[in-house]
């Protein structure tokens, strides 16, 4: 297991959104590296299929696309991306060998049902991955709000204590945030 060196002046992260349109056949991933002391100095972008199978191999290219070797770690905004595209964090994390943080916003009770209703002839494979992932674990952030957390190569605690080092505001991390914003604007600038 790695561990996030949180105590390093000048951690950085990839954080990694999407953004997609409802009939769109890709979403746009863009990435943010982000400073602890809040400076971005880089950006990535990638495509995962909606529906696919390919969101984690977007990501890994994403990562090694920025070539860089001062990246800690990786935090994604959802793990279950592009209309049920399933990052698996395992691969991901044995992949780049750091921390990877999967962080989402609100309770669930599974997404068994809504996978057999959206793949009804290929559900297997999905709930598959889907149950591969693990449960998910409710943190408290500084700022009184909730996440929910998949983490692999690190501890929870750590999780927590990045993400609130990362979270100015509310309950999204500053790096997811900007992340978010330019997925957005890059895919409107492709209509």
């Amino acid at each position: 297991m790695n561990h996030l060196r949180l105590e390093k002046k000048g951690l950085r992260g990839l954080s990694i959104a999407e953004s997609f349109h409802e009939n769109d056949l890709k979403s746009k991933l863009a990435g943010v590296v982000m400073r602890r002391d809040f400076v971005i100095d880089g950006f990535v972008f990638g495509m995962a299929t909606i529906g696919g199978d390919d969101a984690t191999d977007a990501i890994i290219s994403m990562y090694e696309n920025l070539n860089r070797d001062d990246i800690s770690f990786i935090l994604v905004s959802g793990l279950i991306i592009s209309i049920y595209n399933i990052v698996d964090i395992k691969k991901l994390w044995k992949k780049v060998k750091m921390p990877i943080i999967g962080v989402t916003y609100e309770e669930s009770d599974g997404m068994e049902d809504a996978i057999r209703h959206h793949f009804p002839n290929s559900y297997e494979f999905k709930i598959k991955q889907y149950q591969n992932l693990g449960t998910r674990t409710k943190i408290s952030l500084h700022t009184k709000h909730d996440l929910y957390l998949r983490v692999e190569g690190c501890e929870l605690k750590e999780a927590k204590k990045l993400l609130d080092t990362f979270t100015l505001q509310g309950a999204m991390p500053e790096p997811l945030r900007v992340a978010q914003i330019l997925a957005k604007a890059e895919l409107s600038s492709l209509r």
